[in-house]
């Protein structure tokens, strides 16, 4: 499953922004709620400093929240949702957009959200977009 999803992945950016390569980092991140409340973007609405971003739902296991939020970068439109479902993924134009994700507060004895994370840059890692 998740490899058609990345393959689709790569053809959506294939199209949107022919490049020779993809420098793809991933990122897994555990957001639980031990004290209470996860925060899955502490520093609050942002970019990410690459080309675009997939962030693809793993699990939710008893929590609540978690909304994310995706902002034009320029303008006062928005959307907001909660990815509830596993492989359930988000794209987004890093340029164009930020976004943010709400913290996450338990239901029962110890919540979590795993996610996987993927950048894309077109000039080598860590570089320059």
């Amino acid at each position: 499953m998740w490899q058609a999803l990345l393959k689709a992945i790569g053809g959506l950016l294939a199209k949107a922004k022919p490049v020779p390569t993809w420098y793809i980092e991933a990122h897994q991140f555990r957001v639980d709620t031990t004290g209470g409340i996860g925060r899955p973007t502490p520093e609050g609405a942002h970019r990410d400093g690459v080309d675009f971003v997939a962030v693809l739902m793993l699990e939710r296991h008893e929590v609540k929240g978690g909304e994310t939020r995706v902002f034009e970068a320029d303008g006062p439109h928005g959307v907001r949702f909660t990815l509830t479902q596993p492989w359930s993924t988000l794209l987004l134009d890093d340029e164009r957009v930020i976004h943010e994700s709400t913290p996450i507060q338990p239901v029962g004895e110890h919540g979590w959200r795993d996610t996987l994370v993927l950048t894309f840059r077109q000039n080598g890692f860590q570089g320059p977009n």
